[in-house]
C-alpha cells in the first residue's frame, strides 16, 4: 500500500497528471471566452501540454501564462488570418455547390476544395504548436508550420484522427462525454497532452538540430 500511494507511484502520477489537465482545461476555457484571445490560449494550452506529457512542467499556471503573455500579440493575428482562411474556403465550398457549374466542373472544384482543406486543417495543427516551441515572424510561423505538416504527415494525420474522433463521439453520442461536461472539465487540455507527445517528439529533432549547428 506504501508502494501504490508513494509520490513516485504510477498511481500517483497519474492522479498528479489528471489533476494538472483539470486546472489546463480549466485556464485554456476562461482565457478562451472572448474568442478574440483563442489564439493565444491555444499557444498556451499546447506549450503546457507539450511540457505535461514530456515531464517537464513545474507549475501549469505559470507555464500557461508564460507562453499565452509571451505570444498573445502573434497568436492573435495568426488567429485572425487563420479564421479569415477558413471563412474564404466556407464561401467557396457555398458558391461551388450552390451555383449550377456542371456535374465535371462541380466535381472537380469541390476535389480541389477537400484537398485544400485537408491541408489547411492538417497545417493549422501545427501552427500553434510550433509557435508555441519556435520564434519567428508570422509568415515564418505559418510557412514552417505548413512544411512540417507535409514532412511529417502520420503525426498531422494522427492528430487529426484524434480531434474527428472526438467531434464525432461528442455530436453522435453525447452521453459519452456527459453531453459536453467532459470538455468543460479535462477535455481539450487531455486531447492536448496527447497531440502534444507527438508534436514533441517531431520538434525535439529540429531543436536538437539546431543546438548542435550552434555548437
Amino acid at each position: 500500500m506504501e508502494t501504490l500511494f508513494s509520490a513516485d507511484s504510477a498511481l500517483m502520477r497519474g492522479l498528479s497528471l489528471v489533476a494538472d489537465m483539470i486546472v489546463l482545461n480549466l485556464l485554456f476555457v476562461a482565457t478562451s471566452i472572448p474568442v478574440f484571445t483563442l489564439g493565444a490560449s491555444l499557444t498556451g494550452l499546447n506549450f503546457t501540454a507539450m511540457r505535461l506529457a514530456t515531464g517537464g512542467c513545474n507549475s501549469v499556471t505559470s507555464d500557461y501564462f508564460r507562453s499565452f503573455g509571451r505570444n498573445f500579440r502573434q497568436a492573435t493575428v495568426i488567429w485572425l488570418l487563420l479564421l479569415a482562411l477558413a471563412g474564404v474556403m466556407a464561401a467557396w465550398y457555398v458558391v461551388v455547390t450552390n451555383l449550377n457549374f456542371g456535374p465535371l466542373a462541380e466535381l472537380l472544384l469541390v476535389a480541389v476544395w477537400y484537398v485544400l482543406a485537408f491541408n489547411f486543417a492538417v497545417a493549422a495543427l501545427f501552427v500553434f504548436p510550433y509557435l508555441a516551441s519556435f520564434e519567428g515572424r508570422t509568415r515564418e510561423v505559418l510557412r514552417n508550420a505548413r512544411l512540417m505538416s507535409w514532412r511529417h504527415p502520420l503525426t498531422g494525420l494522427a492528430a487529426l484522427g484524434l480531434i474527428g474522433l472526438c467531434v464525432t463521439v461528442t455530436v453522435f453520442y453525447p452521453q459519452f462525454t456527459g453531453y459536453g461536461l467532459l470538455w468543460f472539465s479535462v477535455g481539450f487540455a487531455g486531447v492536448a497532452t496527447i497531440n502534444g507527445r507527438l508534436f514533441a517528439g517531431v520538434f525535439s529533432k529540429y531543436i536538437a538540430a539546431a543546438a548542435s549547428a550552434s555548437a
